[in-house]
């Protein structure tokens, strides 16, 4: 089991991340605060993936509002916590928290990419503080194996080149994240 930090690079958010491998899969727990779109809120979040990367469960809690929970068969088909179908996000492996560096690691871990290789994908994308799930399609391409992973945020034209450690958890994520504590 680690223990993560990250310090928000756009105002002054913070999270706190629990990390637990298991034999059957991997388990994280975190609470962090923050700020979008001008707005403030505390977050607590729990997320499940089977031993190959695939998530099966999320649940996400905003401080005094709303919450969300969703189950993944890690074949691309969800539902909610009431059983209803999550038809719009059919065929998402990977889920993606807007609030989050972690979910990176899913579909860095998962994919297995070669160095020099690229691949799209949809996700699940989660965006906060009002846990609205959308399709969004996303591409990670290998810059340096284990090491560095270039995120494409083709939704919304984005893109940055990732540092990750032996587990795939982000170190950097410029302009949005770094892990703590910062290198001095």
């Amino acid at each position: 089991m680690r223990e993560l930090r990250w310090a928000s690079e756009e105002g002054d958010g913070f999270e706190h991340l629990v990390f637990d491998a298991r034999a059957d899969g991997f388990a994280v727990e975190s609470v962090l605060v923050g700020q979008r779109y001008g707005k403030e809120y505390g977050l607590h979040y729990k997320v499940r993936c089977d031993a190959q990367w695939r998530t099966t469960y999320a649940w996400l809690k905003i401080v005094g509002g709303a919450e969300l929970e969703l189950h993944g068969d890690g074949a691309g088909h969800w539902h909610d916590g009431h059983g209803l179908v999550l038809s719009a996000i059919e065929g998402c492996i990977d889920i993606d928290i807007a609030a989050t560096p972690y979910t990176n690691t899913l579909p860095i871990r998962r994919l297995q990419l070669a160095e020099g290789e690229r691949q799209p994908i949809s996700v699940a994308y989660i965006s906060t503080p009002d846990l609205q799930v959308t399709r969004a399609e996303q591409a990670y391409s290998c810059i340096e194996l284990n090491r560095v992973y270039r995120y494409e945020g083709i939704f919304r034209n984005f893109t940055a080149d990732l540092t990750v450690d032996g587990d795939g958890l982000v170190i950097d994520y410029p302009t949005l994240f770094t892990r703590l504590p910062r290198d001095r």
